[in-house]
């Protein structure tokens, strides 16, 4: 038998050049082996009794003779595409890339591939890519900020997802829990003049923020003031999203000691907001931040937030989907996930 390396022709004719792909069947005639035996080593088939040396053979005879496999082919034959599809409002920096790290890092151990489609919040583009995906071979889906409306027919996980629909599994933070973090730690300060911005009315997270700042200030007597209140609305992911919100309330004129922002995004802008006023952070105003995305360890001053582990979430989601896709354990119908206080550089006590 020819050594697969010698360039010689095979049984079936010319061996493939270096840089042409050999078929499992041009493998199997080269070694004189039976195709069925070849294809369960290549495709690490468990329960066969092949011996070691056999396929010790195989799989250096695929390595110089340059086989590729037809993962399509494969995927048709076993209906597993090993193939996951991302539902994501947008690409930019902060929440949505960090939460896609943890799933990317993840999918690679489990041998996944991924698509990722970027929807603008728009709900006709969020049900149009959902089918794509479906057709393109996606065996789950995993909808990061993305209103989910109905029951999808591949396993699903919603980050986070306040939605209860069948066949969906949230994972989603402890709200009440942050938003006792976020208040405690300004309240300790002594801060009682508080600003707030409101998320924006398409983001996943903001209704159920919004409603557990709102709980905790009533526990602590915080009276949240309606002129105080900034609502976010434009669908951006730079610090611009809190700079222009932060200007009103300071043309209006209305005292605060501090701002609680909806994440460390608006965070930032609102800090270059109020030295524009030339107001001193935290010695005139204190900032807290939501989310602890990477750029918030290096803003000036460095900022005080609430952290959500936001790449274990997205290995937490993942792992959850497969679980689903493999059914190995009982499908969760809810994940909650603890957040944490970052204390910082943005936050002092109250100005007397």
């Amino acid at each position: 038998m020819e050594n697969p390396a010698d360039g010689k022709k095979s049984q079936d004719g010319a061996r493939p050049r270096a840089h042409q792909t050999a078929s499992l069947k041009q493998v199997a005639q080269h070694l004189g082996l039976n195709p069925a035996t070849v294809s369960v080593v290549l495709n690490d088939v468990p329960g066969r009794s092949i011996p070691q040396a056999t396929r010790d053979r195989i799989k250096a005879a695929a390595k110089a003779m340059n086989y590729q496999p037809n993962l399509l082919a494969r995927s048709l034959r076993s209906r597993r595409t090993l193939t996951i599809g991302i539902l994501v409002p947008e690409l930019g920096e902060g929440y949505h890339t960090q939460v896609m790290s943890g799933i990317g890092d993840q999918l690679i151990q489990a041998g996944y591939f991924y698509f990722t489609a970027h929807h603008r919040h728009k709900q006709n583009l969020i049900e149009d890519y959902t089918r794509m995906l479906i057709s393109r071979g996606a065996q789950g889906l995993i909808a990061i900020d993305t209103h989910l409306e109905h029951p999808i027919s591949v396993p699903t996980v919603a980050v986070p997802g306040h939605q209860h629909i069948e066949g969906v599994t949230n994972v989603l933070l402890d709200h009440a829990r942050a938003a006792e973090l976020a208040l405690g730690h300004l309240y300790d300060l002594g801060h009682r003049q508080i600003a707030f911005m409101h998320g924006q009315p398409f983001s996943a997270d903001s209704n159920e923020r919004w409603s557990h700042l709102i709980a905790v200030a009533k526990r602590m007597g915080l009276e949240i003031k309606p002129e105080l209140v900034a609502t976010l609305d434009r669908d951006m992911t730079s610090p611009e999203l809190g700079f222009s919100v932060i200007q009103k309330l300071l043309a209006a004129k209305k005292p605060f000691t501090a701002i609680i922002a909806f994440n460390d995004i608006s965070a930032i802008g609102a800090i270059r907001t109020l030295r524009d006023f030339n107001l001193r952070v935290p010695e005139d105003v204190s900032v807290m931040g939501f989310d602890d995305i990477k750029a918030a360890a290096f803003a000036l001053p460095r900022l005080t937030t609430i952290r959500q582990p936001l790449e274990e979430i997205g290995r937490i989601a993942t792992q959850s989907l497969l679980n689903r896709i493999h059914k190995t354990v009982p499908p969760r119908d809810e994940i909650i996930v603890e957040p944490k206080l970052v204390i910082r550089e943005s936050t002092g006590p109250a100005r007397s």
